[in-house]
């Protein structure tokens, strides 16, 4: 008989199955939470059909049941879920997991910036000028995240916004450092040069070119 697989690890289910640990709860109260509590800049809640498409997977698991029915004249029923003992379990599983692995992840930016080439550098380094405003306002919003907490808050429940900006300034240092470079014209790149490199490289490197052999 075939082993069954474990349950798929995903943050938001994460965050759900820490949810239902504190209390049983319906859908729509565990949005209004999770936007309450800032989870919705950490796991992407904007969607109620995503928190149900997850607590489907996590009742399909095994992982949360249905407590009740929540039935009050005038407003459409609401199913109330609980975590179930192999949903606590899972969820420390996961948490340990998610804390000392590296994403193993394809992020879109990383794969484009592989192909970075396929533009112009002046298009390449326009595209990069919009991302690093982006990031500037990421490194705002978590800046006043941060300052603005409620006064003697512990650092604790602030460990996710110090994450969340430290990484945006590092990616922000970053494109900023590749923007100057492409500005300064000392990174830069023709079609011309492009099919150097590759007949240079076909030459070099004739078993990794099947249209050699």
């Amino acid at each position: 008989m075939p082993t069954p697989k474990p349950p798929r690890r995903s943050s938001l289910g994460l965050i759900v199955l820490w949810m239902l640990i504190g209390e049983p709860m319906h859908v729509y109260r565990m949005q209004k939470q999770l936007e309450a509590q800032g989870k919705d800049r950490v796991v992407n809640v904007r969607s109620r059909a995503t928190l149900y498409q997850t607590i489907e997977r996590l009742v399909r698991d095994g992982l949360v049941e249905v407590a009740h029915t929540e039935r009050v004249e005038g407003y459409p029923d609401r199913v109330v879920y609980a975590v179930t003992e192999a949903g606590r379990e899972t969820a420390r599983t996961w948490l340990r997991e998610m804390l000392r692995t590296t994403h193993n992840e394809y992020p879109d930016f990383i794969a484009a910036v592989s192909i970075l080439f396929v533009l112009s550098p002046d298009e390449a380094r326009a595209e990069l000028e919009a991302r690093a405003e982006t990031l500037a306002a990421e490194h705002a919003d978590s800046e006043a995240a941060v300052t603005g907490a409620p006064a003697g808050l512990p650092r604790l429940f602030l460990l996710e916004e110090e994450c969340r900006k430290a990484v945006v300034d590092a990616e922000l240092e970053w494109v900023q450092g590749v923007i100057d470079d492409l500005r300064e014209g000392r990174l830069t790149w023709s079609e011309q040069w492009l099919r150097e490199i590759a007949a240079e490289f076909a030459a070099n490197h004739p078993q990794d070119n099947p249209e050699g052999r």
